[in-house]
């Protein structure tokens, strides 16, 4: 692990100042498990960031844990609109990253932003950090705050 160095992981670093430490793996984080594992967590602590595209057009994020599926009929009803999944293309003109490193902050297009409330019973979570091998912890108050958002139900139970 190392500090941020890509360009990436830097400018989240940038966008979060001295508070937080986005941290660079040689190993890769683009997933749940990869990143639970890099930095030895549960991979519940992840919040791992998903972008949709609301029937508007608008790209609409959520910040979901880990362990979790996001239920995209329940995110439809809170934005009152059908979803589908943004593809890749749509991903990296929203957020400036491509998929798997996509951080739930520093959007130049400010998505809708959708926090899984699972996320809140965690002392530390971890979040994505610009590059598919990037991640900073952070508190739930942090990135409630850091995202505007607020904590709501948008996990798929089964």
């Amino acid at each position: 692990m190392r500090p941020a160095s890509s360009g990436g992981a830097r400018r989240i670093q940038a966008i979060l100042g001295d508070a937080f430490s986005v941290l660079e793996f040689e190993e890769s984080t683009h997933s749940s498990a990869e990143a639970a594992a890099a930095v030895g967590c549960d991979v519940a602590q992840i919040a791992k960031s998903m972008l949709f595209r609301a029937a508007d057009g608008r790209p609409v994020l959520v910040v979901a844990s880990g362990a979790n599926r996001v239920d995209e009929k329940k995110v439809a009803s809170l934005l009152g609109q059908k979803i589908k999944r943004a593809e890749a293309a749509f991903v990296l003109l929203h957020t400036g990253t491509a998929p798997g490193g996509v951080a739930p902050i520093g959007h130049p297009t400010a998505p809708v932003t959708l926090l899984d409330r699972d996320l809140e019973g965690f002392t530390t979570i971890w979040a994505a950090g610009g590059s598919p091998n990037a991640v900073f912890a952070l508190t739930p108050a942090d990135l409630a705050r850091l995202t505007e958002a607020e904590f709501t139900d948008v996990a798929k139970r089964v």
